[in-house]
């Protein structure tokens, strides 16, 4: 693993995680859905009430803060932040076509696009070859899996989050 490689996986986390940890902060405070409560023909929500625009607005500040750090351009931060949004509300609407409720839990559904989307499309600006790129999915896939569990676990996460 090189350091790009940490890096971008790190900035993947934070754009992943930062949404969970304001709803932790905030609470419901703040937690307008990104669907506004719209449905489709299916009688399902667009996204779901998890998905929300405070979630959203902290990936983007605290990976474009924390890419800053690292010494990279605030845009960089904010590329690989809506990549990984992108990914989540993506799986989300697939997940609410299934009638899955919001924060279900859809293993490889719920970890590989907000992952590999980002990685794939930042592997340039990190120099990064594919396999790396998928080499970083997997272990953001084991990585997301082993939080969720054990924030569960200690709940400090209850069925919903961002």
């Amino acid at each position: 693993m090189t350091v790009e490689f940490i890096q971008l996986l790190l900035l993947i986390i934070i754009a992943n995680g930062a949404p969970v940890l304001v709803r932790i902060i905030f609470g419901d405070h703040l937690n307008s859905p990104v669907d506004l409560g719209f449905t489709l023909s299916d009688n399902h929500p667009v996204f779901g009430s998890s998905k929300t625009w405070r979630g959203i607005f902290a990936a983007l500040l605290m990976t474009s803060i924390a890419a800053s750090l690292m010494n990279y351009p605030f845009v960089i931060g904010l590329l690989i932040a809506s990549y990984a949004v992108i990914g989540d509300l993506s799986s989300s609407f697939i997940k609410r076509r299934f009638s899955m409720a919001p924060s279900s839990k859809a293993p490889l559904l719920d970890q590989v696009p907000e992952s590999l989307l980002p990685a794939f499309m930042m592997m340039h600006t990190f120099s990064l070859e594919l396999s790396s790129v998928l080499w970083l999915s997997f272990v953001f896939l084991i990585i997301d899996m082993a939080m969720t569990y054990m924030l569960y676990h200690w709940k400090v996460l209850k069925k919903s989050s961002d």
